[in-house]
């Protein structure tokens, strides 16, 4: 093993196990919601594992059970929208959108062991890479629109790549999905057990245990998806109604008028344009959608009032912009 590039008390320590250029998220105390720093420490050990002859693979979990990761620091994000320090937020964002496209680009396997919660940044994290391997505790989601914001780190790409009612729900309704219904729509790649995580990286970083595929196929857990896309399916009906006044009239109809008040409007008018906006694009030019996005977004007065409602006071009552 090669010595940790950063210290295993950082938020992001990094290091080589056997073949395995390793990333692990060590945020506890605020579930690895990611801040500036972490987003440049893990693209250095991106690139690091990249250009290391010595790594066949890249894998990025967590070191807490609770969560993979997240979100991004939307807290710090709101500090900085009042400071009126917009041109640090750019440099979030934009750090972080290229994160994701290295990421979707790397040429090497890239493994992420999602067990836990995984929102927002998290996705973008683990999604754009080629295995994504959920455990029966994890739990995806894109809650945006409830803080007045825009599902972002390439959401746009992934979530419009599903069938159009799906993406769509998920995007302005924030849902939760579990492992089942990860590898149901396609988001997840395969179902593992959290206690045999342990057992799979030692694997995926011993030269002598077989391709990367191979151990991943080994590792694979059966889980019933059949049952789990038409239950989807049936939650989503509707969604893919041509204009947001339609999907917005089934979604009160189904969930009563009070389901919506926990969404901005702006926010989900932003989100449904950007979505029927990203089909047929490439992933940059999503990631380029949702930079413009997510600088409006951000100085609407809805971002600085849903963050309070959620991340600062978590009264749940926000007041959005008639």
């Amino acid at each position: 093993m090669n010595p940790t590039l950063h210290p295993p008390q950082t938020d992001v320590a990094v290091e080589r196990i056997g073949r395995a250029g390793v990333i692990t998220l060590n945020r506890p105390a605020a579930l690895n919601a990611l801040t500036l720093p972490m987003i440049r420490q893990i693209r250095a050990a991106l690139d690091a594992h990249v250009a290391d002859a010595a790594v066949q693979l890249v894998v990025i979990h967590s070191a807490i059970s609770k969560a993979f990761c997240a979100g991004g620091d939307m807290r710090r994000i709101r500090e900085l929208s009042l400071a009126g320090a917009f041109d640090e937020i750019a440099s979030f964002f934009g750090e972080e959108y290229a994160l994701n496209a290295a990421i979707a680009e790397c040429p090497k396997p890239y493994v992420a062991l999602i067990d836990g919660i995984a929102m927002g940044g998290g996705l973008g994290l683990s999604i754009h890479g080629r295995h994504r391997v959920v455990t029966e505790h994890a739990m995806l989601a894109m809650p945006e629109t409830a803080i007045g914001f825009i599902p972002d780190v390439g959401a746009s790409h992934f979530l419009s790549q599903l069938e159009p009612a799906i993406g769509i729900w998920l995007a302005l309704s924030g849902a939760r999905i579990d492992a089942a219904e990860a590898l149901a729509v396609g988001l997840a790649t395969q179902h593992t057990s959290r206690d045999r995580l342990p057992a799979l990286l030692a694997a995926l970083a011993d030269d002598a245990a077989g391709s990367v595929e191979d151990v991943l196929q080994r590792a694979a857990e059966p889980i019933d998806d059949e049952a789990t896309l038409a239950k989807l399916r049936r939650r989503a009906a509707g969604f893919d109604a041509p204009q947001l006044a339609d999907v917005l009239a089934h979604w009160r109809a189904a969930a009563g008028s009070e389901a919506l008040m926990a969404f901005s409007p702006a926010a989900l008018a932003q989100t449904f344009d950007l979505l029927r906006a990203a089909r047929g694009k490439s992933l940059r030019e999503c990631l380029a959608l949702e930079f413009e996005a997510s600088m409006r977004a951000v100085r609407h007065p809805d971002f600085v009032e849903g963050t309070r409602a959620v991340l600062v006071d978590k009264d749940r009552q926000p007041r959005w912009q008639a």
